[in-house]
């Protein structure tokens, strides 16, 4: 692992005009910085082996090579070379070996800016957090593991990408405070209070976290004498 410098990064492209803009691309984002352009196997096997990039951008099309075995030939000597595949082929077959290969993404051309900064951004931040986890320990815990086999860089900020309808994450990470606040539990009625919410929106948003395992619940008898779900976190 290179210390804390800029991520060095090849081109493996055979068309020089998307390889310069590719590099053009890379010159806007902080924290990389282009080593070379490769248009064909040779010059991609002899920069790889003397640069030894820590991130190579491969196509898939060339007239001399395919792509994919050169990502397979990569990932077998080179292990320390990580690889996001940029290429107009969108055959699922293609698709499913580069995944298999291990690529950390796959861009399909045209090249938006925009995804093309998100995909590297994304990378920037997993060997950072590689970095960080192998300076700390040489041990990992699973929720660790999982983050960095799922790319991702928080597993709440994840999870809200995709929470179901009617549940909003500002309201969400209140309840999840004030159920925080305490250690013996609160019912719907009281996290409403609190929050500012009717019971039943509390309800719903206790019984969310109850199906994702954030929070227990379990049934008690309140003052009146009728049972209650009473809400905890885990």
């Amino acid at each position: 692992m290179k210390g804390n410098k800029d991520i060095e990064v090849l081109i493996v492209e055979d068309d020089m005009r998307i390889a310069e803009i590719q590099k053009r691309f890379l010159d806007l984002i902080d924290g990389f910085q282009p080593v070379g352009i490769a248009a064909t196997y040779i010059e991609a096997k002899t920069l790889s082996e003397i640069l030894q990039p820590d991130l190579i951008l491969l196509d898939v099309y060339f007239p001399d090579m395919n792509g994919l075995e050169f990502l397979k030939e990569t990932k077998l000597h080179t292990k320390q070379i990580d690889v996001i595949m940029i290429t107009a082929a969108k055959e699922m077959d293609k698709v499913e070996s580069a995944i298999r290969l291990g690529v950390f993404d796959y861009i399909i051309k045209p090249v938006v800016f925009e995804r093309f900064k998100q995909s590297l951004q994304r990378y920037q931040e997993y060997r950072a957090k590689f970095q960080k986890l192998a300076q700390e320990s040489i041990f990992v815990s699973q929720q660790e593991v999982d983050k960095l086999l799922w790319k991702e860089n928080d597993n709440t900020t994840s999870e809200k990408a995709y929470l179901p309808k009617g549940i909003d994450p500002l309201t969400l990470d209140k309840v999840i405070e004030v159920l925080g606040k305490v250690r013996s539990g609160l019912t719907a009625e009281t996290v409403a209070k609190e929050v500012g919410v009717s019971r039943t929106t509390a309800r719903r948003y206790l019984e969310h976290l109850v199906s994702t395992e954030k929070i227990e619940a379990d049934l008690s008898y309140g003052t009146v004498g009728r049972p209650e779900r009473v809400y905890l976190l885990v």
